[in-house]
């Protein structure tokens, strides 16, 4: 079926508010899948709907199997299932992998002693006298490491320090994880798009990456992400959890994978495998940042296609919550729009449309005063665009 199907990303905060509380949810999604059956749409993925302390807005899970309150009940996602494969819509739920909520329970055990025996379910590491761990930083700046003064270590944590990385070398952690994806398989979800898959195996020795890209803001950009992204041990782990997974007919995992540089689709597609034995699915986000080139456009989609693995597949993206909206990166130029849309539905593989995408929606300014960014100001640059991409969707003028 994910081959035959387009997939409508829905980020829930923004996309129908049932009960005027100004946050998008569940039963809006609902009351809006008469709309996306007319549209065309053969699969829905929903950004992280699980309960949060929301400081990463969903992608801080503290636990994967409750809901979050502001998107409503357990029991609206078993009808939101119900009611889409009514529809003859699939669900496709985003699950975080990487990393978890410091207030998730894991890493509250792990946290509360050297000795528990969860402590291990996080990387952990000692000082080097006054130093970090390591160089690494953090993918939204300031270091990687925080040291947590109760039990003198520090944990890594790849994004903000609210979000603690998980230890994917302990084999109890991947069990742990897939048991969670089992319940929701279970419920009858029909697949997962993994967030930042290709991070998930560290270095054992956590050697310092090399500085080599240069001329980028932020000290994460200016590593070589040798050691903390895109080890070996990432392709053995998911071809586990494909193993896993087949024991559900019909399901599929779709797969974030970051890069060092733009245009590197060889990464992407070596997260297929062969085609056949890692994840069905990977983005290529080469259509997020092309320049407005035909030339430019044939090249990146002929290098994708060549990276396919002969059994694999492809998938073609233009937009997501990460991104500014494409229109927007264009002008706002609808005729632009258009083509880019001619463009995506009629290359081989699977196309991913973001909310808004269909009706040529723009990016909403964000002012300083509304930004609701628990990184504090001084990310504002990097944040102002992709924040002005999850804004309500335009349901009338």
């Amino acid at each position: 079926w994910w081959k035959e199907s387009a997939v409508y990303q829905i980020y829930p905060r923004s996309f129908q508010d049932s009960n005027h509380d100004g946050i998008g949810d569940i039963e809006g999604i609902i009351r809006r899948l008469d709309y996306l059956q007319w549209l065309g749409v053969g699969a829905i993925w929903l950004s992280p709907i699980y309960r949060s302390p929301m400081k990463d807005f969903g992608y801080d899970i503290s636990d994967y199997r409750s809901l979050d309150p502001v998107f409503g009940t357990i029991a609206d996602v078993d009808r939101l299932l119900e009611e889409a494969h009514t529809h003859n819509i699939r669900i496709i739920l985003d699950m975080v992998l990487n990393h978890t909520s410091d207030q998730h329970a894991w890493f509250l055990e792990s946290a509360s002693s050297r000795e528990n025996p969860k402590r291990d379910f996080y990387i952990w590491r000692d000082m080097k006298g006054r130093r970090y761990p390591n160089n690494w930083y953090g993918t939204f700046g300031g270091r990687a490491w925080t040291l947590d003064r109760k039990t003198g270590q520090c944990y890594l944590h790849s994004f903000i320090k609210e979000q603690a990385d998980l230890n994917w070398h302990n084999d109890a952690v991947v069990a742990a994880l897939f048991a969670e994806l089992e319940f929701w398989l279970e419920k009858g979800v029909d697949g997962f798009r993994l967030d930042v898959i290709n991070l998930i195996m560290k270095d054992v020795q956590l050697r310092n990456n090399p500085l080599g890209w240069g001329g980028r803001p932020r000290p994460y950009d200016l590593q070589r992400h040798l050691y903390d992204r895109n080890l070996s041990g990432s392709h053995e782990r998911l071809k586990t959890f494909r193993t896993m997974l087949e024991r559900y007919p019909q399901r599929m995992l779709v797969g974030e994978i970051m890069v060092d540089k733009p245009g590197e689709p060889e990464i992407a597609a070596s997260y297929l495998g062969t085609g056949e034995d890692e994840l069905h699915l990977a983005f290529d986000f080469s259509g997020t940042w092309l320049p407005w080139k035909a030339d430019a456009w044939k090249r990146a989609a002929q290098r994708w296609e060549r990276a396919i693995p002969k059994s694999g597949w492809p998938c073609w993206v233009l937009n997501n919550h990460d991104t500014r909206r494409s229109i927007t990166r264009w002008g706002g130029n609808i005729g632009k729009a258009r083509i880019a849309a001619m463009f995506l539905l009629t290359q081989r593989g699977t196309p991913f449309l973001y909310y808004g995408e269909e009706i040529g929606m723009r990016d909403h300014p964000v002012r300083r005063s509304e930004m609701q960014d628990p990184l504090g100001l001084r990310y504002w640059p990097f944040h102002r665009g992709r924040d002005g991409s999850r804004r309500p969707m335009r349901w009338d003028g």
